[in-house]
């Protein structure tokens, strides 16, 4: 990440920067308002920090052990009848909660900042639930009036076509007519750019314009896009809680199992935490994961795992969504199996005693004008 700004590890919640004591109170007030917008405002204790340079926000101490004890957020939308999936404020409420309980700090150079992210979450978590894909291996491919594909450059935007919509196009049936063959990776990124292009159109257009160029001439993927786009918070040292999870987070399951690790495809799976305990489902939309379906899923991979005629090893869906189906009618095999995959996952290249959870989880750099930290890659 070079010298880039990274989550810092230290008393949690949200810390915002300020330049000086009028800066400071103005700060405070603004992000008190936007709490008090969502029913939170009195259960945010602020505290002032660096000598009036920056104020932290955390969730009442007590209200934190009620509503997410341990960090535990996948409980929030339970435990406070949120809707997040449905209703917009719920899920903004959702979003500031689960930063405000968190075990290490998000760190903003200014409200402005603060809330964008808020809003680029949000926007992610939406887009996330209209997008439906073709899971396929080897096949790929995105609407034609729209995008065209090199070795060189990957799939790009056509001159002319706003990247925005380019992007809903490939990813939404519900404004394409069709679902278009994607990997879940891919599919991430996708959901996850859409979701900071449309904030940038919003708060800096100067910005989403750079970013059309680009995708005009050669798409940022992989560890690129990481790089480029992403915040990566928690480390193998100091991991995050398992069940902690911001709506708008990316994130990585890992197949534990070495043999169907090897089926193209199957090696984890990358997904957005949506709130309500609930992380998508690239593939049916309709039908999000709890991490307990998730962790099941994923272990029963091994289950499915074939070789063909040409001795290549494939994945027999159905076999895996009847072991599935059989497991959560099986209170002590369920048990069983969330032991092992509910553990953090070995080191990549390592198949021991190692479960799916990952130590980190991403969510998008800054945007704002005057702060972005946002650095295209030199042609």
């Amino acid at each position: 990440m070079g010298n880039k700004p990274e989550a810092q590890q230290s008393d949690g919640g949200i810390l915002i920067r300020a330049t000086n004591a009028m800066d400071f109170a103005t700060t405070r007030q603004s992000f008190l308002a936007q709490a008090d917008k969502l029913g939170l405002g009195h259960y945010v204790e602020t505290t002032a920090e660096s000598g009036g340079q920056c104020i932290r926000f955390r969730l009442r101490p007590k209200l934190q052990r009620e509503w997410a004890p341990a960090h535990d957020t996948l409980q929030l939308g339970v435990k406070l009848n949120l809707r997040a999936l449905t209703n917009t404020d719920d899920l903004e409420k959702e979003i500031l909660l689960a930063m405000l309980v968190a075990p290490m700090t998000f760190e903003f150079p200014s409200h402005a900042e603060f809330a964008a992210s808020v809003r680029i979450r949000r926007n992610i978590v939406k887009a996330t639930l209209r997008t439906a894909l073709a899971f396929h291996t080897a096949k790929i491919e995105r609407p034609e009036d729209y995008w065209t594909y090199t070795e060189a450059g990957g799939f790009t935007v056509l001159p002319g076509k706003p990247l925005i919509e380019a992007l809903r196009m490939a990813t939404q049936p519900d404004m394409s007519g069709r679902q278009y063959a994607f990997s879940c990776y891919r599919a991430s990124e996708y959901v996850v750019l859409l979701g900071i292009a449309q904030e940038l159109a919003e708060c800096n257009p100067d910005l989403l314009h750079q970013l059309q160029q680009r995708w005009e001439s050669r798409a940022i993927m992989s560890q690129e896009f990481h790089e480029v786009f992403l915040r990566e918070y928690g480390s193998v040292s100091r991991p995050l809680p398992p069940e902690f999870y911001v709506p708008g987070d990316r994130l990585w399951f890992r197949n534990p199992d070495e043999r169907s690790s090897d089926v193209a495809g199957y090696e984890g799976s990358w997904v957005i935490y949506l709130g309500g305990g609930l992380f998508n489902n690239f593939w049916k939309c309709d039908k999000p994961y709890s991490m307990i379906e998730k962790c099941v899923e994923i272990y029963h991979w091994r289950n499915g795992t074939y070789r063909d005629a040409e001795g290549n090893l494939q994945m027999d869906e159905a076999i895996v969504e009847e072991r599935v189906r059989a497991t959560m009618n099986d209170p002590v095999e369920l048990d069983r199996i969330l032991a092992r995959m509910m553990r953090m996952r070995d080191p990549s290249g390592v198949y021991a005693e190692g479960g799916c959870i990952d130590a980190t989880r991403e969510y998008p750099r800054w945007i704002c004008p005057g702060t972005s930290d946002i650095i295209f890659p030199v042609e």
